[in-house]
């Protein structure tokens, strides 16, 4: 099941990559990628960087990985959270 939903998940965010023009259009500009991103189409590239964020999403749990990596990325507060007096 992990695979067909990762597949699924990696999909998309190929196709918000490729196609950020529909995605624009159909839900609009985002004014914090427009005042953030300095560019002239910031909400293309919004839109492209959530599509990437997706494809390695997809792709974690297509593979089984996501568990280990949210372990990865939180191991310094849990770390710290074991080690705190009490």
């Amino acid at each position: 099941m992990n695979i067909i939903l990762g597949l699924v998940i990696l999909a998309l965010g190929v196709f918000m990559t490729i196609k950020s023009e529909a995605v624009l259009r159909f839900f609009g500009q985002l004014e914090f990628f427009e005042k953030h991103l300095a560019t002239s189409g910031g909400s293309h590239l919004g839109y492209k960087l959530i599509g990437l964020l997706f494809c390695f999403i997809g792709m974690l749990v297509a593979t089984n990985l996501i568990g280990d990596f949210v372990r990865f990325v939180f191991s310094p507060l849990i770390r710290y959270q074991d080690q705190a007096p009490q």
